[in-house]
């Protein structure tokens, strides 16, 4: 199928649509409604434009004059919320035209280009209820290294928002779809959705985020411990992490000895406290993949028992572990602790993995082990002899020896040392045979809120009773 260009959506827009309504943008020009006014036949189709770029302006209008971020979820849900009130005040009574209300607030590049270019997109739009319309609202990273770049970029996020919006509305996927028409990842990344509305309470906004990872829109989405979506930006500002990657189909007594141990110790760090720090369980989209079919269900009930757990979820494109430091890295963040296991540690320092690197192991080392990053290493139990094995018991090549006494002299590996060694004998394996085959021995290696969890619904095929 045909990708419209920016002027034909603009024309469809204006000619085509049966929409009436506002476009209030702020922060990168007025760079959609531009593409509207040129197009022709934006009298059809605009009621109004306006920036609001004074900021006093902007909290009179959006914020009843109250201190707030400019550039916030919070304050785009201002501003959609009172320009399609704004609609139905004025002309209710006077168009017989549907309602919509576009608006974006943005940085965009300095001068001096210190910051880092973002912003969020929304629009209300009216479906089969004029005065309860369907939401839909974006967050997007603007990538270029120019101002004026940006903000053609902006522009025709604009127009594919407003596009979908009008005419895609009864299926927010086949929005997403035609978000990115005439840009691509290189320019802008699309790092978060949500939708709402009394037409869209069919829709799953997790499922729709995992969307952003499937289609290389984002390498990143994340839910904290309630299950609801968040913006990573917003999620990691000024926080502590703690990241703990699996595949958590379930989640087990070992995974959560792993957390728990991990917390423990992170509880010790002077730039710890409570309300700072986040531990996430990561899930690489590798693992929700087979046969090239993603089982939307199976994420679904991984996220709903991680959740139950009290964990946030991250889900990711990632492969290698520097290259989720360097995610994490592009946020103010204070801290990083990645948990992982010995045998995975032996992984990660084995240079074969990194042959494509120019700087082979050090390399990879230099971006893993970053000034704010330091990992959680966990034995593993020789099942032969039942005894716990930790790294000083691991015969290392000698090249390899001397990165760990590197390593763990500069306290960039902590090694956990209370993990019971009956829960390191746990395997994904030995759980997912339990699960296929309805043992109740399963009992013994998942939480109880989680076996409770799994047996009521029958999760992942499970056909045993409750412990």
């Amino acid at each position: 199928m045909k990708t419209l260009g920016i002027k034909e959506k603009s024309v469809h827009i204006n000619l085509d649509s049966n929409y009436y309504g506002t476009i209030a943008e702020i922060g990168g020009g007025q760079e959609t409604a531009r593409h509207l006014f040129q197009a022709g036949g934006a009298s059809n189709t605009v009621a109004k434009s306006i920036s609001a770029y004074d900021k006093l302006f902007s909290d009179h209008f959006y914020n009843e004059g109250k201190p707030a971020r400019y550039v916030a979820q919070d304050r785009l849900r201002k501003m959609v919320t009172y320009e399609y009130n704004e609609l139905i005040k004025i002309l209710d009574k006077k168009n017989d035209q549907k309602f919509f209300a576009f608006a974006d607030t943005v940085e965009t590049l300095n001068y001096h280009k210190t910051n880092n270019g973002h912003g969020w997109l929304g629009i209300a739009v009216e479906g089969t209820q004029r005065y309860e319309p369907n939401h839909i609202y974006i967050h997007v990273k603007l990538l270029e290294n120019d101002t004026l770049l940006q903000q053609y970029t902006l522009g025709t996020l604009g127009v594919n928002l407003i596009y979908g919006g009008l005419f895609l509305w009864e299926d927010p996927r086949k929005i997403l779809q035609g978000l990115l028409d005439n840009l691509d990842s290189d320019r802008v990344e699309v790092d978060y959705v949500y939708v709402e509305g009394p037409d869209m309470d069919w829709v799953d906004n997790r499922l729709l985020n995992l969307m952003l990872v499937r289609t290389n829109m984002t390498p990143a989405i994340m839910f904290d411990q309630d299950g609801q979506v968040q913006q990573p930006g917003d999620m990691l500002y000024r926080k502590n992490a703690l990241v703990f990657r699996g595949y958590f189909r379930p989640i087990n007594k070992l995974g959560m000895d792993f957390i728990q141990d991990s917390m423990e110790i992170f509880e010790h760090d002077e730039d710890y406290k409570p309300d700072n720090t986040i531990s996430f369980c990561e899930i690489s989209l590798n693992y929700l993949i087979q046969d090239a079919n993603l089982d939307e269900k199976d994420f679904l009930h991984r996220v709903d028992l991680l959740n139950i757990m009290g964990q946030s979820v991250m889900v990711s494109k990632f492969n290698r572990f520097f290259q989720l430091v360097d995610y994490f890295g592009q946020f103010k963040m204070i801290k990083l602790r990645i948990v992982v296991g010995l045998p995975t540690f032996e992984k990660i320092i084995d240079s074969t993995y990194y042959n494509d690197l120019r700087g082979g192991l050090l390399e990879a080392m230099g971006a893993l082990f970053q000034e704010n990053v330091k990992m959680y290493l966990y034995p593993s139990l020789d099942h032969e002899t039942g005894e716990v094995i930790y790294p000083e018991d691991i015969r290392f090549s000698e090249e390899n020896g001397l990165l760990w006494q590197y390593l763990n002299a500069t306290r960039k590996i902590l090694i956990l040392r209370d993990i019971s060694p009956e829960h390191l004998g746990i395997t994904t394996e030995h759980v997912t045979q339990l699960i296929e085959t309805g043992d109740e021995k399963l009992c013994e290696y998942i939480p109880e809120e989680v076996m409770d969890h799994i047996a009521k619904h029958h999760l992942f095929g499970y056909k045993g009773k409750q412990c």
